[in-house]
């Protein structure tokens, strides 16, 4: 619930400060502050939409979601990260034709709201601080990076007050720009290594391995895929080789193993026949059949 509190608190805050932004751009006639206006509209509207999907993500598992609605919290990233690729490349687009005609800026008045933006963001990346989906962690991002943006802005104008070269202000726009989008870059990273059910980077598959295979009464371990659903919970599945007829301890044992590599949810199968494509022991000699080659 706190999570869904926050993220609400962090949208209302976001959306009525873009607005106040785009006027204090234009009134200011501030490339920059407008630039900082785009990326909070972008960032409101990825907290309205992660918003809805966190909600959505909170239901239990069913028949039509046997894993449970966790990815929709994943896919509110991937919404956020597209929005704000496309504010990031509108505000260079504008802030470059401003390097070539520039206009005259209040700077004064830029400094009065880059002061209101600073403390602004600054307590609303302190309310979003807490929370634990990647959701939560891009919404925090935000924050802070809007903070960041308006202590560039703010400096910024009070060098332009005192120097009077204008041109500084499109190009800490795009300087902000540029910063957004390598950001959502990287985290458009995180979320496809999700939805490619990469190897989740904490988990070293080799030393998993090792300790499974040191484990008594087992033979060998093979077919092992390793997963993650939302980035914070990873699943497992493998087959053991084991002569034990008890195989449940064996799993038991097992499942502790994995518990302590991060891995909650583990499906477990065990069979006496030792496979072709042994991980354990790599010769293992059984009778009548030919050997393959490793892959």
């Amino acid at each position: 619930m706190k999570t869904e509190k926050n993220i609400l608190i962090a949208f209302l805050l976001n959306i009525s400060f873009s607005i106040f932004e785009f006027f204090g751009g234009v009134v200011t006639n501030s490339v920059s502050i407008i630039s900082d206006a785009v990326h909070d509209l972008g960032d409101a509207i990825s907290i309205g939409i992660s918003l809805l999907l966190e909600k959505k993500s909170k239901k239990k598992a069913d028949n039509k979601y046997t894993y449970g609605y966790v990815r929709y919290s994943v896919l509110g990233g991937v919404i956020t990260t597209v929005i704000l690729m496309i504010g990031s490349i509108f505000v260079i687009y504008n802030a470059i034709q401003r390097l070539f005609n520039p206009v005259s800026i209040n700077y004064s008045g830029m400094l009065i709201f880059a002061l209101i933006g600073v403390i602004l963001n600054t307590l609303a990346a302190l309310i979003t601080k807490d929370g634990n989906s990647i959701n939560q962690h891009a919404v925090n991002l935000h924050m802070l990076e809007d903070a960041f943006g308006w202590i560039v802005v703010f400096v910024g104008a009070i060098i332009m007050k005192f120097t009077d070269i204008s041109v500084i202000d499109p190009i800490m726009s795009i300087g902000v720009a540029i910063f957004i989008l390598i950001n959502t870059l990287k985290n458009l990273k995180v979320v496809l290594d999700i939805f490619l059910e990469k190897t989740p980077k904490e988990i070293d598959l080799e030393s998993i391995k090792e300790h499974l295979c040191k484990i008594d009464g087992v033979d060998d371990i093979h077919h092992i895929h390793v997963w993650s659903i939302d980035g914070y919970n990873n699943y497992a599945t493998m087959h053991i080789v084991t002569k034990e007829k008890d195989n449940k301890k064996i799993k038991e044992k097992i499942r502790e193993e994995l518990k302590e590599h991060g891995i909650v949810h583990t499906i477990l199968e065990t069979e006496d026949e030792v496979c072709e494509n042994t991980e354990c022991h790599i010769e293992l000699k059984t009778e009548g059949h030919h050997h393959h080659h490793h892959n």
